[in-house]
């Protein structure tokens, strides 16, 4: 039987139809709604729209109502304090500053320590745990006069108040973080002969990043709360004390200015955490942050 040779051979690779897009450097429908979602107009667009939209809304609610400027200034005239005003808005930036930071460590710094021991104490988190729950329903506006009395007008009041503030959120995330480890992991960490200090180093601090991550963003904002509240009990300096100056003498343009200042500080705070996260956590999913 004679074969035909002039049939073109159907499994050859180079009869395959090919993608003219393809090996060309054009990239797929998939990648370029990836690099989409990564611009930065993609990240933060909705933001500064609403903001903007808010400062419009805000400007024109006082244009139209006519309202006073000492009761509610303008953006304009809280912008004009920044430029007139500046020095003495970062003079009291950095006391705050200061407090803000040293709370935030010391208080998640206390709060970790004592997540690993109750971890490892049943007798321990069964005694100090209802007190730790005890203070924090203390309200920290009346915790703050008895700090200034014990300790003074200076730095260190303001300071334990931060730390206060952001200790308890830290220690409940971090027991549970602790304790979110598989008890199938547990068993093999065992089988392995791992002490408690290498199941400690290897399994639970590692199970409990998240969990800490997520009560560290909301102590950089707290704290930055606690330190301000802490200046409106006998204090002479910082955004605390100024606020109280402003409230008081109807200086509301300062006043607008230095709750602004206060509250980038907060989210400054708060964006140096999520960076953190994001370089420390790279297996987990990233969020709206």
């Amino acid at each position: 039987m004679a074969i035909d040779q002039t049939r073109p051979n159907q499994s050859r690779p180079d009869a395959m139809p090919t993608d003219p897009a393809a090996g060309a450097g054009v990239k797929s429908d998939a990648q370029r709604e990836r690099e989409r979602r990564k611009s930065f107009l993609y990240q933060r667009g909705p933001a500064i729209a609403v903001s903007v939209g808010l400062v419009a809304l805000w400007w024109g609610v006082v244009v139209v109502f006519g309202i006073p400027t000492y009761i509610a200034p303008t953006p304009a005239d809280v912008f004009a304090v920044f430029v007139e005003q500046g020095d003495v808005l970062w003079i009291n930036f950095w006391p705050t500053l200061l407090e803000a930071i040293s709370g935030f460590i010391i208080g998640n710094l206390v709060a970790v320590i004592l997540a690993i021991w109750f971890v490892h104490s049943q007798l321990a988190e069964r005694s100090f745990y209802p007190i730790a729950v005890f203070i924090n329903t203390i309200p920290i506006i009346a915790i703050a006069p008895i700090l200034v009395l014990l300790l003074g007008n200076g730095y260190a009041p303001k300071i334990v108040i931060a730390a206060l503030i952001c200790f308890f959120p830290t220690l409940v995330n971090m027991v549970r973080g602790l304790k979110a480890v598989s008890p199938q992991m547990l068993e093999l960490m065992r089988v392995l002969s791992a002490n408690d200090r290498e199941v400690l180093l290897k399994v639970r601090l590692q199970s409990s990043l998240p969990f800490l991550f997520a009560a560290l963003k909301i102590a950089s904002t707290t704290s930055v709360i606690g330190a301000i509240v802490g200046e409106w009990i006998g204090s002479n300096y910082g955004l605390g004390s100024l606020i109280i100056e402003a409230t008081y003498n109807f200086r509301s343009p300062l006043l607008y200015a230095t709750v602004i200042l206060g509250a980038g500080m907060a989210v400054m705070a708060f964006g140096l955490t999520t960076f953190a996260e994001r370089r420390l956590l790279t297996w987990k999913p990233s969020d709206v942050f």
